[in-house]
């Protein structure tokens, strides 16, 4: 499926997905490209199962991972527009768990060696991962890694209030605002909404953002009756070599069952599932004018980097990304590298493990959405390569 004025010039772009589906990199993937609010391109290709011959189609639903956060982020700043809190409150002042923090000292052999944090975790800290929470998941053989996984932080079938029992007695990794890390602070910002709307996290989403948008398939697991329009979820051929191409079928992952049946986790971070359909309509209730899910001045602060000076977003994959900050709701590109559209600055985003991606940059007036499923998709070359022939064919750098 194409649609493209004839002003634009997105075939580039298109022959770039469908390289990455012939080389079987690539199952299967859908795109979007908006120009303010307008979407002036959709592009399908591939397959939804490979196995079974299903070609993929718009209204295949895609395991979200991480792109959830967006969603849950905004939650959470449509209850701070009613104001019911403030963006600086001690989150303690919510959830006293998180309160009496310790910090694992530098050089910590064990995981009780710590000194009391220097100040409580704000909301802001937790919005743009710099509250010292982590995810132990990034870093395995690290104290935190080992205690998070003890704790079974990812259980499926611990709800976030319990999730919360579970941080009070872990150690953040760092002291609140003076650092970035990738972490289950969007959980907890789940969390956060139920305990301002008195409503569980799934049903404040429903109520407040998918039901007025028409997102009739986004939500935390896939209705018996709509699972065969769940794509099937791939990964790599050789672990050690992510690039390689070729797919391996891994449907039970994150465990047996994931996304077909009703957990008690309502996961902010990682859990929600979505068509691009859906995603399209978000994004567009992201973007300035009359039927803006959020302020003005809300959008505009969404999008301005929340870190510290000289701190930026790190992985232990990739080290320190100079020029990359952290927003309200993602990244932040203060400063395009190597890899980023020449005219992205100011571009907020973010992806998920499976291979969602989106951007948006009004600045350019330009937002994209990719989706695929594939594992660890998240930040990967092809992404980037969406991105840039994407600014492309919009006549962008």
């Amino acid at each position: 499926m194409n649609q493209t004025p004839r002003s634009l010039n997105f075939t580039p772009m298109h022959q770039a997905l469908q390289r990455q589906v012939d080389l079987g990199f690539l199952p299967g993937v859908s795109s979007a490209v908006l120009i303010g609010g307008e979407v002036v391109d959709t592009h399908c290709t591939g397959w939804a199962d490979k196995e079974a011959g299903i070609a993929l189609r718009p209204d295949h639903i895609f395991r979200m991972f991480s792109n959830s956060k967006l969603i849950t982020s905004v939650a959470l700043l449509t209850l701070w527009e009613d104001g019911l809190f403030e963006l600086d409150d001690p989150v303690e002042d919510y959830i006293p768990q998180l309160g009496q923090r310790q910090v694992l000292k530098p050089g910590a052999k064990e995981i009780t060696d710590t000194e009391p944090a220097a100040s409580p975790i704000t909301i802001r800290q937790l919005m743009s991962h710099s509250s010292g929470l982590s995810y132990g998941l990034l870093d395995p053989g690290t104290l935190l890694f080992k205690a998070y996984t003890g704790v079974k932080i990812l259980n499926p079938m611990t709800t976030l209030a319990q999730k919360m029992d579970q941080l009070a007695g872990l150690p953040l990794k760092f002291h609140p605002g003076t650092g970035w890390e990738y972490s289950v602070a969007t959980d907890v910002l789940g969390r956060l909404v139920e305990v301002f709307s008195d409503q569980s996290f799934g049903a404040y989403l429903k109520n407040r953002i998918f039901d007025p948008l028409g997102m009739t398939d986004t939500g935390f697991f896939v209705p018996t009756d709509e699972q065969s329009r769940l794509c099937a979820y791939y990964g790599g051929v050789d672990f050690l070599d992510p690039m390689k191409p070729g797919l391996v079928r891994y449907d039970d992952l994150p465990y047996p069952g994931a996304y077909r049946q009703r957990m008690p986790n309502e996961s902010g971070g990682g859990g929600l599932v979505s068509t691009l359909g859906d995603t399209v309509r978000f994004i567009q209730s992201l973007l300035p004018g009359d039927d803006s899910l959020l302020s003005p001045h809300t959008l505009t602060l969404m999008q301005e980097n929340q870190l510290a000076e000289g701190v930026c977003i790190q992985f232990p994959a990739f080290g320190r990304l100079e020029g990359k900050g952290h927003g309200l709701a993602g990244c932040v590109t203060m400063t395009p590298g190597p890899f980023d559209p020449s005219d992205s600055t100011g571009e907020l985003q973010w992806g998920g493990l499976g291979g969602t991606h989106w951007w948006i940059n009004t600045r350019q007036n330009i937002a994209g959405i990719l989706m695929t499923q594939r594992h660890m998709g998240f930040w990967n070359p092809y992404a980037f390569e969406f991105k840039k022939l994407a600014y492309m064919g919009a006549g962008l750098r």
